[in-house]
């Protein structure tokens, strides 16, 4: 089993940044585990923010994201981070990472398997 933890959510205005973190720990856990972003709004399917692989050096981005998030992770301390950059309203939504398969990247939500429990982004206008 793998736990994630979600944290660095928040309230922020138009135009601002925000850091999340997931901190992943459990038996099963590899550092060679893809792993994302996924963000859900209230009434909307959970959708793909951003992907990378296990080392780090390849990611993929939502084409809403593009330019203004980046995701990167720190094997040692197997942590997960998106950093969002020029924030808008419509990013608010329940943040959450995700364990996907190892060697590999992937953009959606059923190629995962551990979910971490999420965190509230909130851009106001």
């Amino acid at each position: 089993q793998v736990q994630l933890v979600e944290s660095g959510g928040g309230l922020v205005p138009a135009g601002g940044s925000l850091r999340l973190s997931c901190a992943a720990s459990g038996r099963t856990f590899s550092a060679y585990d893809g792993m994302g972003w996924f963000r859900q709004a209230p009434g909307k399917e959970r959708e793909f923010v951003a992907a990378v692989n296990w080392r780090g050096d390849i990611t993929d981005y939502a084409d809403s994201v593009k330019g203004r998030f980046g995701i990167s992770r720190d094997n040692a301390k197997n942590t997960l981070y998106l950093q969002m950059n020029s924030l808008k309203p419509d990013d608010t939504a329940v943040y959450y990472c995700a364990v996907g398969p190892p060697f590999s990247i992937r953009t959606t939500p059923r190629e995962y398997t551990y979910w971490g429990q999420g965190t509230q982004v909130t851009v106001s206008s």
